[in-house]
């Protein structure tokens, strides 16, 4: 088994969480159908677009204003707040300590840098890379590759872990040992099967 020398996790819904009943709480205000702001928001082109940089994250909240014909509740859910997963974090720290690098790869807008930055996430990580300045989101097996290449690391030596199964293709096709994650005591359990103690 070759030694992970590296972990890539996933931002949200690993690293960060969101409060689920804050978009419908959005939504039941502004009188707009259930599920109606993620649908505008995940419309598979617009995010594309959003998550590899070709359009910034302002014009992706105003875009998504337009489709619900309401620039109130698309700038509220906008502003939604997130925390860190603790017990995430100290998954983190416990690589740090045992000399295995740490990073994150998100698909991600222009503005993760001071959304990490706000969360404290930069103390944690090596290096954070986000789809939106790579230009290649996941599962883009070039997204994966540009990691690699700035870890100077080959695939078996990275472990990734996203809550999407879906996007761990990339990564498996490099040879990155992945877990869909679920919870940070099964990814402790994954790790460990992978040959790393935390």
């Amino acid at each position: 088994m070759t030694p992970i020398r590296a972990v890539l996790f996933d931002l949200d819904g690993v690293v960060r969480h969101f409060d689920a009943d804050f978009t419908a709480d959005i939504e039941a205000r502004h009188g707009l159908s259930p599920g109606a702001v993620l649908d505008a928001a995940f419309e598979p082109d617009l995010l594309a677009q959003v998550t590899t940089g070709a359009i910034s994250r302002r014009t992706w909240v105003e875009r998504v204003g337009a489709t619900l014909g309401s620039v109130a509740a698309a700038e509220e859910w906008g502003c939604q707040p997130s925390e860190a997963d603790p017990d995430v974090l100290a998954i983190v720290e416990a690589l740090r300590a045992a000399g295995i690098r740490t990073a994150i790869l998100t698909n991600g807008t222009d503005t993760i840098p001071a959304e990490a930055a706000e969360l404290g996430l930069t103390a944690h990580f090596d290096a954070i890379f986000n789809s939106a300045e790579i230009g290649w989101a996941k599962p883009d097996i070039r997204a994966f590759q540009h990691v690699l290449d700035a870890l100077g690391l080959a695939g078996a030596e990275v472990f990734f872990t996203d809550d999407s199964a879906s996007k761990l293709a990339g990564a498996e096709e490099l040879g990155m040992p992945t877990h869909r994650f679920t919870s940070a005591d099964a990814l402790r359990v994954a790790l460990r099967a992978a040959g790393v103690g935390v």
